[in-house]
């Protein structure tokens, strides 16, 4: 349910369980660290990319799980932990919808281009739960406290437009055009020495 695949320098990483709109199980979440600590371990990698198969990104956590208790699970907050201080150029690129649990991962991604289509909510207030330690403030990060507020306490739920507007989002790209996009704002990266990457990141400051 997770590929890796490699354009050189480039780590391409897709969630592919479209048939249950992307919901991330326990177990694929440890898969995605997993996945991205094999990245950070390569000494070639200049940027990689985290998208998905179908029309959706992520609905969030798996339902059934979910009501076994993964939504407070620790693995989450591994994840985008892991994510956030990858040593490369990580970008999200949206295929769909962004929803729940799934958008610790994109929040902690230095980039994020979506297609039009893609709608962006976090309904933790109405479900009963907690957003995982570091979204808040992520997310707060981009698009301001009162804008976060909508989104965590006020169950917006924003289209690619006002997503773009607000900050949440990078850039908007259709979807023939959304990897081709990501792959355009990696080639610096890629073209320069991973050391300098990291360094600038550094400078500029991971999330």
């Amino acid at each position: 349910m997770i590929r890796t695949e490699w354009r050189g320098g480039l780590a391409l990483l897709t969630i592919d369980r479209p048939d249950k709109a992307n919901s991330l199980t326990g177990a694929m979440l440890r898969d995605l660290t997993a996945a991205l600590d094999e990245t950070a371990a390569r000494d070639d990698c200049g940027a990689l990319i985290l998208t998905a198969t179908g029309k959706v990104f992520s609905a969030g956590a798996d339902l059934a799980e979910a009501k076994a208790g993964l939504t407070a699970s620790p693995d989450w907050e591994r994840l985008s932990g892991r994510m956030a201080t990858m040593p490369c150029l990580t970008i999200a690129a949206l295929n769909g919808t962004l929803a729940g649990g799934a958008f610790g991962v994109a929040l902690a991604c230095d980039l994020r281009i979506a297609v039009p289509e893609a709608r962006f909510f976090y309904p933790v207030m109405k479900l009963g739960f907690l957003p995982q330690p570091s979204d808040p403030r992520r997310l707060t990060g981009l698009v301001g406290p009162s804008r976060a507020r909508m989104i965590l306490m006020a169950g917006a739920r924003i289209d690619a437009a006002e997503a773009l507007s607000w900050g949440l989002i990078d850039r908007i790209a259709p979807a023939a055009d959304l990897i081709p996009q990501a792959e355009a704002l990696a080639a610096d990266c890629l073209a320069a020495d991973p050391g300098h990457v990291m360094a600038i990141k550094a400078m500029v400051g991971q999330r």
